[in-house]
């Protein structure tokens, strides 16, 4: 959509690659993802500023480890490699890189001695975020060292004209002191990129490029009640007004009073809803299935059928707007690079090959806290903006093992005295995503003088900013509490209540 003067990183698969690239777009600057193996001719047509080489798993001195074109340092443009990319780029000018006796992960100080407009307005002293097994022992010829650290002599160089520089430590995360001050830098000061992201602007370029898509079509978009697809609708309807159709599939996998919550949606934006009760037929498909992945397949199938079904009931429609988003894109298939794939999502890996209807992702391409911005900009109502997000294929992947309507039922009220409890206490808005877990497990209880032995479910709620990485939420303990009370007096099944402190990584915020 956004082409010239503008960031492209180049993946060798590290998970914090797509955090460079939101963290570029903060600064203002459009910065765009393409596979390592990227070719120069393509890369310049493309019209960038500058190039990053990302990090990345493998190391640079086995064989057929990833590296990039070589021609691409030949076009004269601005480059900066982080962690692998500067090993990249160290092994391919000559230098040497070396395993580490031990993998350096966590923070470290640099010491910054040189000068170059990467560290323009930094300390001296840096403390800085490290998460690497290799490192430059020896640097190309010519090229010179500008920051330190106790353990690494190299952990910033550039070669003598300024233009091509690395560095070992990993700017882009939130660990690294003035780490946006870092990539702030390289866009603007190194690579004089364009500052127009913004997303009153990405709002109208979505709009028009639908629009053009569409013609005089008719399309029908997914609503479920959530932030994605919700944001989704309003810019569809925006851009093809009454040709578009919301379709709701009560698929019986949802939260508690989602159906009168999309309702209420579409009511206040004037668009149209279909509203489809399908639950039997998911449950039906899901029996006996355990398989978080066969679940995402199953139900993301099964969704596609259900709206081809209502599509040619309405008649004349082409299109299927969705509301996938980048990190969906990016977690389900490495499609921009060799990272490995996390989870499938339902919009995503679970499309059946053969669909009767055109997709449509107009917000493919944005993170999560974008979206909510999109939303603002398009008048979308702050109680579905301020949703926490919502999985596609809902309560399905908070069910450990089989799906049972007895256990839907726990689940939903337990999530709903959770979800409620928060929003009692004021910290709903303080929390990016907080929700509920069954559990395939069953413990001993004590309640009224007899024995249970019920159902364990886990509470889970994290803070983040789009959602890549996240640190669990430390809800104060009464509120706790209250929660866990309400939830074993009135949830019949349920008989503990556990609380899950696991950031995101080493876990995913799902549990499935």
């Amino acid at each position: 959509m956004y082409h010239g003067r503008h960031i492209v990183v180049l993946d060798f698969g590290s998970q914090y690659t797509q955090l460079i690239a939101r963290r570029i777009r903060q600064i203002g600057v459009y910065c765009e993802i393409v596979p390592y193996w990227t070719g120069a001719r393509e890369l310049e047509n493309m019209d960038p500023a500058g190039i990053i080489l990302s990090g990345g798993p493998a190391s640079v001195y086995e064989k057929g480890a990833p590296l990039p074109d070589r021609r691409l340092f030949d076009l004269g443009l601005p480059v900066l490699g982080i962690c692998y990319g500067l090993q990249a780029m160290t092994r391919i000018f000559g230098g040497r890189v070396e395993g580490e006796p031990e993998e350096e992960y966590g923070p470290s100080t640099a010491e910054i001695s040189g000068s170059h407009p990467l560290v323009d307005g930094l300390r001296k002293r840096l403390r800085v975020w490290m998460s690497h097994a290799d490192r430059v022992t020896r640097p190309p010829r010519g090229w010179r060292t500008l920051a330190v650290t106790a353990t690494c002599p190299y952990a910033f160089i550039s070669d003598r004209t300024g233009r091509l520089m690395g560095v070992q430590f990993h700017p882009e995360v939130a660990h690294t002191d003035d780490g946006m001050r870092v990539l702030k830098n390289f866009a603007l000061k190194v690579c004089g990129a364009r500052r127009d992201w913004n997303m009153t602007s990405f709002v109208e370029a979505a709009v028009a490029e639908a629009r053009d898509k569409v013609g005089d079509g008719r399309v029908v978009v997914a609503v479920s009640g959530g932030v994605d697809s919700s944001v989704t609708a309003s810019l569809m309807q925006k851009a093809v007004g009454r040709n578009l159709t919301a379709i709701f599939v009560d698929n019986g996998l949802l939260r508690k009073n989602e159906g009168d919550e999309v309702k209420r949606f579409c009511r206040d934006c004037g668009i149209k809803l279909r509203y489809i009760r399908a639950g039997k037929r998911f449950l039906d498909k899901l029996a006996g299935v355990v398989s978080p992945e066969r679940k995402r397949k199953i139900i993301g199938v099964e969704f596609i059928r259900v709206f081809e079904e209502v599509a040619r009931g309405i008649g004349g429609v082409e299109f299927l707007a969705q509301g996938t988003l980048y990190p969906d894109v990016i977690e389900s298939v490495s499609v921009k690079g060799p990272s490995s794939t996390i989870k499938s999502h339902h919009n995503v890996g679970g499309l059946p090959r053969r669909m009767h209807l055109k997709l449509i992702e107009p917000l493919k391409e944005l993170f999560k806290d974008e979206v909510r911005e999109v939303g603002r900009i398009l008048g979308v109502p702050s109680y579905t903006l301020e949703r926490h997000p919502f999985p596609g294929p809902g309560l399905a992947v908070r069910i450990l093992g089989e799906i049972t309507r007895p256990g839907l039922r726990k689940l939903r009220e337990v999530d709903y005295i959770f979800t409620e409890g928060i929003r009692r206490a004021g910290i709903y808005g303080d929390i990016w995503q907080a929700f509920s877990v069954l559990l395939p497990v069953r413990s001993v209880g004590v309640m009224g003088d007899r024995r249970t032995y019920e159902s364990v479910v886990v509470l889970r709620a994290v803070t983040s900013t789009d959602g890549m990485t996240a640190d669990w939420a430390r809800i104060p303990e009464d509120v706790l509490e209250k929660i866990s009370a309400d939830i074993v007096n009135n949830v019949r099944g349920v008989n503990r209540v556990v609380y899950d402190i696991t950031s995101k990584p080493p876990g995913t915020i799902e549990w499935e």
